[in-house]
């Protein structure tokens, strides 16, 4: 029988200091010694602007905004109208700001960049899981992520209603199809991660049907069937989901997704909702 598990997981914020220091990374990159266009052409008055959404979706990231325009002119004033996780519509306003005009153009690129990539991934997210809300199947994100960004992405995966795989490589096994080849068997494999920490979560990806009856001798707590077709899916889970909890993964779109939740499996995982993003549409207009 298989025993209740801390898995998965759902950040709900992600550390300041990741924020601040990803807004200095691209200030350093974009605005270097100053905005050559606003020195030039601007005077130093105050203006106020506003950021809009341009299409329908769900707003993540307002961190940026503020933590953006307030780090490059502290005399910045910024008002957030919506908060993450919230459903915009096209044409609404997420915040209005009030400071130097020329600091609010040398500031918007950043803060648009992020918020309009976090809130693509979120709305992506919804509208998917918006797809299985009534089944138990969670979806899940994978670790193809952007260096320094992924706890911003899975905080955004989160926000849009998904769920969390692991971190890192840190804080769960995952073995895969190299370590079991290397290794020489899963039973094996398992056997030296239990080993190693006992209490940490043991997930081991199979592909075939015929691998089933050794990954039940062991204490893996999941098993994920990696590019199997929907009917070894069935035929596994239906054998598996009284003893592991079960993940599908690869080859996964809506469409699949939406068969995924009908057969059972307690986990879909796909790459795509953090590494195929289209961001969502915001803009900022002087008022």
């Amino acid at each position: 029988m298989r025993k209740n598990i801390d898995f998965p997981k759902k950040l709900s914020s992600v550390p300041q200091n990741i924020i601040v220091n990803l807004i200095n990374i691209s200030f350093n990159e974009d605005i270097k010694s100053g905005d050559v266009t606003a020195l030039a052409l601007l005077a130093n008055k105050k203006e106020k602007a506003i950021i809009f959404a341009k299409e329908e979706g769900i707003v993540c990231g307002t961190d940026f905004i503020e933590k953006s325009f307030k780090l490059y002119d502290d005399e910045t004033e910024v008002i957030l109208l919506k908060k993450d996780g919230e459903i915009i519509s096209k044409g609404e306003r997420i915040a209005e700001i009030r400071g130097n005009v020329k600091s609010l153009l040398s500031v918007e690129r950043t803060a648009l960049n992020f918020v309009g990539f976090l809130s693509g991934i979120a709305t992506k997210v919804y509208y998917y899981t918006k797809e299985i809300q009534f089944s138990n199947t969670k979806l899940l994100d994978t670790r193809k992520t952007i260096a320094g960004m992924r706890l911003l992405e899975k905080y955004a995966v989160s926000i849009g209603g998904g769920y969390n795989h692991r971190y890192g490589l840190y804080d769960m096994f995952l073995i895969k199809e190299n370590h079991i080849k290397s290794v020489g068997s899963i039973i094996e494999a398992v056997k030296r991660a239990k080993e190693y920490k006992p209490d940490m979560l043991v997930e081991v990806e199979i592909n075939s049907i015929e691998q089933l009856e050794e990954v039940l001798k062991t204490e893996a707590e999941i098993v994920m069937l990696d590019n199997m077709k929907d009917g070894e899916v069935k035929k596994a889970f239906d054998l598996l989901k009284t003893e592991k909890y079960v993940e599908v993964s690869g080859n996964v779109n809506k469409e699949r997704l939406i068969k995924l939740a009908e057969i059972g499996v307690d986990f879909v995982s796909m790459g795509e909702l953090t590494h195929t993003i289209k961001p969502l549409d915001i803009s900022m207009l002087l008022e």
